[in-house]
């Protein structure tokens, strides 16, 4: 599905993040981007929200967001709810309008409905306009440093690249140390950061000059070489970034690296489905177990949250059974713990699903193809041996 892009007009920060917080529980995938002049900007937003509690002077805002995006869904939110201040906002080009009083510590609960709706009711008349073209973004994350993230990410992509032969893209947000490029023996010459720095003059075509190729068909977005970027600032560029993507393939495939990276965020909120890749180590079952829990809290429960257990042997302690009962979630995936093929795909920069026909590349190939629908059926589960106790751990 299509990404919602929202853009939120308040000079208020702390009103700006809890309107995030509240945009984003209404279950669809929202996108917060930057306004821009109305030559610069490269994303039309789908839904703006307008501050206007510090009386009339803001209606000018309203006004032009509606000349300027005639489609947008406008909410303006006031301090009160006096009918000439409602008129004034309709005849300025809002579509809702919403009362929250400064003083209030929670939004009312008339305003969580109403703006809920309003998303939603956005996110269905998007899906409805962009019948012909449907990107679905695929968000990885490592529970712990050395789960193999972008080995995983990296086999993902390449396999849906090969297999459904549609525009595929892999994007390493991993600052100064992204293994992206590595892993396929790809050197790009361009890199995220450079295209967040061009984000005002973004287009399809400049876009394709930034991109690298893979002879399987995947295209790449290489990480970055600088080691403090992207960094927070870069947020709402990544987002327009993101969303300007969603418009050329069929398949986005994002290394996250680490959840606590400071643009996380836009990969989590990003993605129509969310994927943790998990050791069958107690540090790894114990971070997963927090990250699944901290999602929760950050409002994504809407959206698939799947744990893949990497590097599974029968001569572990931890069972994935046991593994469930610790993070509330079902094991969706487990690939086999096997060094030295791994290794040897990474020395020659070739991925598994290309390169060899072991079990590990079986399994990353079965996987890909549910995920694009090319065939059916639940994953089979080899029986496995009883392993020690570790419940009492956590």
């Amino acid at each position: 599905m299509a990404q919602l892009s929202t853009i939120i007009a308040t000079e208020d920060a702390g009103f700006s993040d809890a309107l995030t917080k509240l945009v984003r529980s209404a279950g669809v995938s929202v996108g917060i981007v930057e306004e821009r002049s109305p030559d610069g900007s490269s994303v039309e937003p789908d839904v703006a929200l307008v501050d206007i509690r510090s009386g009339t002077s803001a209606l000018g805002k309203i006004q032009d967001y509606r000349a300027r995006w005639p489609s947008v869904a406008i909410i303006a939110i006031a301090s009160t709810s006096e009918s000439q201040l409602i008129l004034q906002a309709m005849r300025a080009g809002a579509n809702e309008f919403f009362e929250c009083p400064p003083d209030l510590g929670e939004f009312p609960a008339a305003m969580e409905e109403g703006v809920g709706l309003a998303v939603r009711q956005s996110a269905e008349r998007l899906a409805t306009l962009d019948t012909k073209h449907v990107c679905r973004t695929l968000s990885f994350f490592g529970t712990k440093g050395g789960t193999g993230t972008t080995t995983v990410a990296v086999n993902c992509a390449t396999e849906l690249a090969r297999t459904v032969k549609r525009p595929t893209l892999i994007v390493d947000f991993n600052p100064f140390v992204g293994q992206v490029g590595l892993f396929l023996n790809v050197r790009p010459r361009f890199t995220l950061v450079d295209a967040l720095e061009n984000i005002h003059r973004l287009d399809t075509a400049f876009l394709s000059g930034l991109i690298a190729k893979h002879r399987s068909g995947l295209e790449i977005l290489a990480g970055s070489e600088h080691i403090d970027r992207p960094n927070k600032q870069d947020v709402g560029s990544l987002n327009e970034l993101l969303q300007l993507l969603g418009q050329n393939y069929d398949f986005i495939v994002i290394d996250g690296g680490s959840l606590t990276s400071p643009v996380s965020e836009a990969a989590i909120f990003s993605a129509d489905s969310i994927y943790l890749v998990a050791n069958p180590d107690i540090p790894s079952v114990r971070n997963t177990q927090r990250i699944v829990d901290h999602l929760a809290r950050m409002g994504v429960g809407a959206k698939p949250m799947r744990v893949l257990l990497n590097r599974t042997s029968d001569q572990l302690m931890i069972g994935p059974e046991q593994i469930e009962q610790v993070i509330g979630q079902k094991v969706h995936e487990e690939f086999p713990s096997d060094y030295a093929t791994v290794s040897a795909a990474l020395n020659a920069g070739v991925p598994l699903t290309l390169s060899n026909h072991s079990e590990l590349a079986a399994r990353f190939s079965r996987f890909t193809r549910q995920i694009a629908g090319v065939e059916s059926g639940k994953t089979q589960v080899e029986a496995k041996k009883p392993r020690g106790q570790v419940l009492n751990l956590f």
